[in-house]
């Protein structure tokens, strides 16, 4: 066991305090929307009356809006886990193509892989707009998950990874007539799933909190996601601070139970993303 030195105990002890200070708006938030809205700045932030009627206001006066709680909180978990499921799945065939095979204009792809990182995806809101409505896709849930099903940033991590990969073990794969689904499904995807676990999760909580293109892509108010309806929630019930924060909760709770069920893979990949 490491012993510990006055040093060490210095380094520790302000390492958390700087945790509870990024976890106090967390807990602020969430301690909050169990209370009145009356009580929230009058009262300390463990005292006060506990209720769910932030939350029961919040899913009343949705339904009463015309913007079902539950249908928009389906259509955001559709939306965000379909698009989940493409990026990481493009991610694993064009960064295999990437790291392990050799093939025409690699060093060009490899560039535009790069550049497209680096540029904001806000420059291509109005493209992308364009395309869709040529595609004739405006207000369809394709409008929202085509121009997202593929992402530079998890190709790049992906192959990355790959690279580290030994190739003694494709070659055994193939020995035993492995096709290259095999190839990806049985060794590249197992020996590397930590990467894996950080671009799904990054790329579900991307979609997730996605607002500005669903705003601009969608007229129905049933095909609307989550973000959408709790941003019109708090400007039409923006004195209503309780409720408010209720959304808020309600928004980032998928987020932290993927990190909390995940956090062994997203840690390691973490690490090895930093090495």
């Amino acid at each position: 066991m490491q012993k510990l030195t006055p040093q060490s105990l210095i380094v520790h002890a302000v390492m958390l305090l700087l945790a509870l200070s990024w976890l106090y708006p967390f807990i602020w938030m969430v301690l909050s929307s169990l209370k009145p809205t009356a009580q929230i700045y009058t009262e300390s932030l463990f005292s006060g009356h506990w209720t769910l009627e932030n939350y029961s206001f919040l899913l009343d006066n949705s339904q009463r809006a015309n913007k079902p709680f539950f249908r928009t909180l389906g259509n955001s978990l559709f939306i965000s886990l379909t698009i989940t499921l493409t990026v990481t799945l493009s991610s694993v065939l064009v960064g295999y193509a990437v790291a392990k095979t050799d093939f025409f204009g690699k060093g060009v792809f490899k560039n535009l892989l790069i550049a497209q990182m680096v540029f904001p995806a806000f420059m291509f809101i109005i493209p992308q707009f364009v395309l869709m409505r040529e595609l004739g896709l405006i207000n369809s849930y394709s409008a929202m998950i085509l121009p997202y099903a593929m992402g530079a940033w998890g190709i790049f991590m992906v192959s990355q990874s790959f690279k580290g990969t030994p190739n003694d073990y494709i070659y055994a794969a193939k020995l035993d007539r492995a096709s290259l689904w095999g190839i990806l499904r049985h060794v590249m995807m197992p020996l590397n799933k930590a990467i894996l676990a950080i671009v799904a999760l990054f790329t579900f909580s991307s979609s997730w909190d996605n607002f500005l293109w669903p705003l601009i892509v969608m007229r129905d108010v049933d095909k609307m996601p989550f973000s959408v309806l709790l941003s019109t929630f708090s400007k039409s019930y923006g004195v209503y601070l309780g409720p408010v924060l209720a959304g808020s909760v309600l928004q980032m709770l998928p987020v932290v139970m993927l990190f909390i069920l995940f956090r062994k893979y997203f840690l390691q990949g973490m690490s090895l993303s930093l090495k």
